[in-house]
């Protein structure tokens, strides 16, 4: 009698066991590289070539955020302040630290310092971060209590519905110009409800930010 089914049939079976051994460890290979911080942002925080603390120079120093992002109002990008910026005070401050000496380095050779990028916007996405700053929108928005941390973190997701949650409705968010660095600032601490501050800025700024796929993807 002849066989019902060709004898490669009978290695099917284990061809088939190979094949999703191999297919489970591509997927938990690709889980395992891509869903880290690094990927899904938030709480992100990486290492950096000299451990500069914000929760020092924001925090108990208390320093203007714009004295290092100097452009962060007339920029679409935030700047990372250059090495001689650092060096303004530093050359009188902890100079015996070999951290310094990277910084002096620096200077010297006017190679700069490699930060590593915390926030990353996508390139098919476009974000001016001078209209935020410059409409009532605080670094704390966007960043968190930067002034806490001894090493930045990423704070918040910043997706795409994060964003349009703010577009829908940015009186939860904005305030005067004159707190938008002051990150422990609130409205509730200055006595105001949130919301209803937020509207007369609103109304006030003629802020009317755009909640369609355009207003980010150009």
């Amino acid at each position: 009698m002849a066989n019902t089914f060709p004898r490669w049939t009978n290695t099917l079976p284990l061809k088939l066991l190979v094949c999703f051994l191999f297919l489970g460890a591509a997927v938990a290979g690709g889980v395992n590289y891509y869903f880290t911080q690094k990927y899904t942002r938030v709480g992100y925080m990486p290492s950096q070539p000299i451990p500069f603390s914000h929760q020092i120079h924001a925090g108990q120093l208390g320093m203007d955020c714009r004295y290092c992002h100097s452009f962060v109002e007339q920029s679409g990008h935030a700047n990372v302040p250059a090495s001689s910026t650092c060096w303004n005070c530093h050359q009188h401050v902890k100079t015996n630290s070999p951290h310094i000496a990277l910084i002096k380095e620096s200077v010297d050779t006017g190679k700069p310092i490699e930060w590593v990028k915390v926030h990353n916007t996508p390139d098919y996405a476009y974000f001016n971060h001078s209209v935020h700053v410059t409409s009532g929108v605080s670094c704390v928005s966007c960043h968190g209590k930067i002034n806490e941390m001894p090493v930045v973190f990423h704070d918040q997701s910043q997706s795409m519905s994060w964003c349009l949650d703010c577009h829908r409705a940015p009186e939860n968010q904005l305030r005067p110009m004159d707190k938008i660095t002051q990150l422990d600032w609130t409205a509730a601490s200055a006595g105001k409800d949130q919301k209803e501050m937020g509207q007369k800025l609103k109304d006030a700024w003629h802020i009317e930010p755009p909640v369609n796929c355009a207003g980010c993807h150009r």
